[in-house]
């Protein structure tokens, strides 16, 4: 078992999440069955209830957990100066917040119909365009744009990609941000007027 998907020692609703990710990527999630999480657990059927009631329960708390971090680097984000340092900032901190959650973005990429299904991916997405827009500037050309969604998406990418690349893994997450960061850097060229925290243009919640 990988440590992207071995079990975080805490309370048992972290361990529920972590179980349910690895039994789902074992078996698919519609074949995986709340009983065969408790059995997982070695706990009662009861006790699992107590914390969630369905499988699309455990899912959507996992989004949640993935998405508070988000949400509150966007809130940071917006209050700050559109400089280059602030939004390589941004970058750093996105990419902290994934540290945790390549089973979950592996689950999403595996079960896209599930996801869609729940709203999960367009609710992610509404994110995302979000941080794109506090990436880029309002007059940006295309080439930068493009650079500030790459950005973006190669932290993504690489926690699959780098799983099959030799390597320390904290060095490919340090690789990974070094790359996400150097798109952001060019998109930003020295001399570029920052435009004002209240200009930023921000996804409908």
């Amino acid at each position: 078992m990988s440590s992207a998907t071995q079990p975080r020692r805490g309370n048992t609703r972290q361990r529920i999440q972590d179980v349910a990710l690895e039994l789902f990527s074992e078996h698919g999630y519609e074949k995986t069955s709340l009983r065969e999480i408790a059995e997982r657990l070695d706990v009662t059927k009861a006790a699992l209830y107590y914390h969630f009631k369905t499988k699309e329960d455990i899912v959507i708390s996992l989004f949640e957990d993935l998405c508070r971090p988000i949400d509150e680097l966007i809130a940071w984000a917006q209050e700050q100066p559109r400089t280059l340092e602030t939004k390589q900032e941004v970058i750093r901190r996105y990419h902290e917040s994934l540290r945790s959650s390549e089973a979950l973005f592996r689950f999403m990429q595996e079960n896209q119909a599930t996801v869609r299904d729940l709203t999960i991916g367009l609710r992610f997405k509404e994110r995302m365009l979000t941080l794109y827009d506090l990436l880029k500037d309002d007059d940006a050309e295309l080439v930068d744009q493009v650079r500030c969604i790459t950005a973006l998406f190669a932290m993504h990418a690489g926690m699959f990609a780098m799983q099959n690349v030799e390597g320390d893994p904290e060095e490919k997450r340090k690789a990974i941000l070094r790359v996400a960061t150097e798109l952001v850097t060019a998109a930003n060229p020295p001399g570029r007027r920052p435009a004002r925290p209240d200009s930023a243009q921000t996804a409908s919640p």
